[in-house]
């Protein structure tokens, strides 16, 4: 989601022609996909995990997704990367402050092609205007629908799940985004995708599996990471409650030791915990940006039990506040 920005590619100034110049370069390098499963001089590895792409968007349509043109070309992007996004807090906050755009608004984070540009700004903001700044390579990129976003070579590095998640995800900003609401957008695409490809995993045909990755354990995954986004949320929750004493620094950099130690000693199921703990980033700004993802995670899944799991339903529930305009906040109250 990270570079939604780049819809404004009319604009003047040096920033936006970056972006309009980035959004060009994707849209010039896009192959059809049913070329580029066929195309010998792609890797096979590449060309197998694009041959999901089709099934993906079909599901996705199953579910009452809207789908439209996106992702039915490649582009093979020479990098790990398709934009680096910056999120800023000011000294002691977990809150981000936020970026303005024109037609979307405030977002949490402000996204940049050229990964050296990004990490000109995260200096200058940290050394000039005193902000903690968390840089983070993205590599999926979405107009929220605007435009037929492709499928690139950064989205395919993590394997077939993170793949079939992460357009599970996109999918679900183009068919429902909330103005002005920037945490609830990504929670919730984050809980949809996750919860959409273990489904997507249970119904994928025998014949087609092959070396793919089975439900239980894309299951088991996505349960490793809630139990490693607990215990981060955990460590921010008690960030907040020492943000006034004076001694806030030592009692942070306690708190961050002992979350390490739990995150060492969770009982995870696939995932390592000692690399977990060891390479989990708890800056505040970093907090911050997994903030947005992951801490009404609980209550999306609140809602979805409340559907009797039921996750075309929440879906619709989805569209319905989007159509209508709804606060974000009432897409909870579900009792």
């Amino acid at each position: 989601m990270a570079g939604l920005a780049g819809l404004v590619l009319c604009l003047n100034g040096c920033y936006y022609s970056h972006l309009a110049s980035g959004q060009l370069k994707l849209l010039w390098g896009r192959q059809p996909i049913d070329e580029a499963v066929v195309d010998e001089a792609l890797a096979e590895e590449t060309r197998e995990l694009l041959r999901l792409v089709p099934s993906v968007r079909a599901f996705a349509i199953g579910l009452g997704l809207r789908v439209d043109g996106q992702y039915t070309s490649y582009v093979d992007w020479p990098s790990d990367r398709v934009v680096t996004t910056l999120v800023r807090t000011r000294p002691g906050s977990l809150e981000a402050v936020p970026y303005w755009f024109p037609l979307i608004g405030e977002l949490p984070y402000k996204g940049y092609f050229d990964r050296d540009r990004a990490h000109v700004e995260a200096e200058r903001l940290r050394d000039e205007e005193g902000f903690d700044v968390c840089v983070s390579p993205i590599t999926a990129y979405s107009t929220l629908g605007w435009l037929d976003d492709p499928v690139t070579t950064p989205m395919l590095g993590r394997g077939a799940a993170s793949l079939v998640e992460t357009l599970l995800h996109e999918f679900v900003h183009s068919t429902a985004f909330l103005p002005e609401s920037a945490d609830f957008n990504e929670s919730v695409a984050q809980f949809i995708g996750q919860q959409a490809s273990i489904l997507y995993f249970e119904h994928l045909a025998e014949d087609a599996r092959g070396t793919l990755p089975d439900a239980e354990r894309v299951r088991a995954v996505i349960e490793d990471r809630w139990a490693i986004d607990a215990a981060v949320s955990a460590f921010r929750d008690r960030l907040l409650a020492i943000q006034t004493e004076d001694d806030r620094l030592q009692l942070r950099a306690q708190a961050e030791r002992d979350t390490r130690e739990a995150l060492a000693s969770l009982p995870l199921q696939v995932l390592s915990p000692e690399q977990i703990a060891e390479m989990v980033r708890l800056s505040d700004a970093c907090l911050a940006l997994s903030g947005t993802y992951v801490i009404d995670l609980p209550r999306h899944a609140h809602v979805l039990a409340a559907l009797d799991g039921d996750l075309e339903a929440m879906i619709r529930r989805l569209v319905l506040w989007a159509d209508e305009g709804r606060p974000s906040e009432d897409f909870y109250l579900v009792d």
